[in-house]
């Protein structure tokens, strides 16, 4: 199994080489050159294993053996999921007028980038250990990324990790979930900036191949191959839970429904599904609506700006997995992909050739919410069901209230309402808080402001620098 760029221009690269990058040098991202192909016996025999189960299966099936013996994987697995609170990890929850959650929030931070973090985390590691090597994570957040990430990497001492979040742009809570976090190895900056904005200076530091290749800079945003990887066992296993029938042919259709703000989850369905589970997929966004539109109408083009929504960990213009989608389904056309990518980064606007826009049409269904739907959903399900949705699921529930659905639907829940409280009491509704959230505000803080004006990237590089020093 070998990983190349959506791009075409860079010779292919083994899993590790892929889990230690960030952008490929040609600018686009890296995918597995071949996607496995599942049958039916092996879909039935997949259906009864735990969601672990589906994570080692899975990642078996891109991280070859001799790179990292399946038991060794195995052990690594268990490890990262060891810290989640709920005993199956996940957790479906049937609600009224068939609405299924599914809880991928179990985890240390309460969000579902735990999930595919934990085991990056953990695949790091194991690399590390083994070549006495240091590597320097960097990485952006609208919110849920940077808290997973560090948690995945704290205290190691062959990592260091450099965090910039959105001041005042993201929740107290999810701020917290990272400023608090006092270990010699974590750094985060506190920027005056949205989430678009603070990709740039993180670009710009990848693309100094020099600079990166000395200091060994990776991404642990959703950028990086393993997130990706790990993220697609959310669609086998909400696929075995709620199909009806494994004994049908051809197998029932299961339709599951993917809040969506970079990509990364969505894509790990549309790579799902091309492994062959019968699933349709349904991108729903919130008021920064530019994956809805490239998918009803074609257009890959930015707003005027970025809208703050109550559902802030999907405030994003710019949303890069769909370079990754768009490759898949131009049949891997590196060149394609590179001359729209080009030109969308050019002019910021991007018209889908008419056959590219087909295939995704009929890839992807979507839906865009406001905040009043994402209120409305919320108010609903806590009426019916006495049940709580953070903002980001109540974007799929909203689409699953205003949609009649005539096959199984499964909703992912992203985070849990305990990491929204503003929003839960924007909905009129009483927040639930667990003890480790409330503990949080009596904390020590640490970070570092960037301001608008200043050089971000050259405050960002000065400060690795001065790290790198101390190893």
């Amino acid at each position: 199994m070998e990983y190349v760029s959506t791009r075409g221009g860079t010779r292919a690269l083994d899993f590790e080489g892929a889990l230690f990058s960030g952008y490929a040098p040609d600018g686009g991202l890296l995918m597995p050159q071949d996607i496995p192909s599942l049958d039916r016996d092996t879909l039935r025999g997949w259906s009864s294993l735990s969601y672990p189960g589906l994570v080692k299966e899975l990642c078996s099936l891109f991280i070859p053996a001799e790179l990292v013996p399946r038991n060794a994987l195995n052990d690594l697995i268990d490890r990262a999921f060891s810290r989640f609170r709920h005993k199956d990890v996940v957790h479906l929850t049937r609600l009224k007028d068939g609405l299924n959650v599914l809880e991928l929030w179990h985890g240390v931070t309460h969000a579902f980038k735990d999930l595919s973090l934990s085991c990056t985390g953990q695949f790091l590691q194991y690399f590390l250990e083994k070549k006495q090597k240091h590597i320097t994570i960097v990485v952006g957040t609208s919110g849920d990324t940077g808290s997973s990430a560090i948690e995945s990497v704290r205290g190691q001492k062959n990592m260091d990790i450099f965090v910039l979040l959105p001041k005042g742009l993201c929740t107290q809570i999810q701020e917290l979930q990272m400023t608090t976090v006092i270990e010699d190895n974590v750094h985060v900056f506190a920027v005056h900036g949205n989430s678009d904005e603070i990709d740039e200076p993180i670009k710009e530091l990848f693309a100094d191949v020099d600079f990166a290749g000395k200091y060994n800079l990776m991404s642990l945003n959703s950028i990086n191959w393993s997130r990706i990887m790990v993220q697609i066992a959310h669609y086998f296993y909400a696929y075995f839970q709620c199909t009806p029938s494994l004994d049908t042919t051809p197998l029932p259709v299961v339709e599951i429904v993917v809040p969506t703000g970079g990509g990364g989850n969505i894509t790990a369905g549309c790579i799902a599904q091309k492994m062959g589970l019968p699933i349709r997929l349904v991108a729903v966004v919130n008021s920064n609506d530019i994956i809805h539109r490239t998918v009803q109408h074609g257009d890959f083009s930015l707003a005027e700006g970025v809208k703050a929504t109550l559902a802030s960990a999907m405030d994003i213009q710019e949303p890069y997995n769909v370079e990754r989608i768009l490759w898949l389904l131009s049949g891997s056309d590196g060149h394609l992909i590179k001359t729209l990518m080009e030109q969308f980064n050019a002019s910021k606007r991007l018209k889908l050739p008419e056959d590219l826009h087909r295939k995704l049409s009929e890839t992807l269904g979507s839906c865009s919410a406001s905040d009043e739907d994402i209120v409305g959903a919320m108010r609903r399900c806590w009426e019916e069901n006495h049940y709580l949705l953070c903002p980001h699921s109540a974007v799929a529930a909203h689409y699953h209230y205003s949609q009649p659905n005539s096959i199984p639907r499964c909703c992912l829940a992203p985070a849990s309402a305990a990491k929204f409280q503003d929003a839960v009491l924007r909905a009129g509704l009483v927040p639930q808080i667990p003890p480790e959230i409330t503990a949080l505000t009596t904390m020590e803080t640490r970070s570092t402001p960037l301001e608008r004006g200043q050089d971000w990237a050259r405050v960002l590089r000065g400060r690795i620098e001065a790290v790198a020093q101390q190893w």
